[in-house]
């Protein structure tokens, strides 16, 4: 049988919505949207390159729990309401993705809530 389980990271939103930061499914782990939100504080900051430092804060915090790193990340989805804030995050994105290279998308869409300026989701292999 496969080992699946649920990974929480103490934010509201995976209490009150109903879902995990991350499932671990076998060999697979998956890392729902996440924001620029400090799940401890419940803050967030204005600016979209340090939301999305916090984004991959908050991914490698999930993706350690799951036995995992960014070196095993096979796909990245990029969320952002605002197609401009993309390119301010790339050396951001570059230092985490540049020597992984995994797939990746970016899609302009609205976000649940206006606060927010990027959301990322990965997925990773665990070795």
């Amino acid at each position: 049988m496969t080992e699946r389980r649920a990974i929480l990271s103490g934010s509201t939103f995976e209490e009150q919505i109903g879902y995990a930061r991350a499932v671990v499914d076998g060999d697979r782990v998956h890392v729902s949207g996440t924001t620029g939100f400090d799940y401890t504080t419940m803050t967030i900051s204005d600016d979209v390159v340090e939301q999305a430092e916090q984004c991959l804060r908050n991914i490698e915090a999930a993706l350690a729990e799951a036995k995992c790193t960014f070196a095993d990340v096979v796909r990245v989805r990029y969320l952002l309401p605002d197609r401009a804030d993309f390119e301010p995050c790339w050396p951001v994105l570059r230092r985490r993705f540049g020597d992984v290279r995994p797939a990746a998308t970016m899609l302009v869409c609205g976000l649940a809530d206006p606060r927010m300026k990027i959301e990322i989701e990965v997925d990773a292999r665990r070795p």
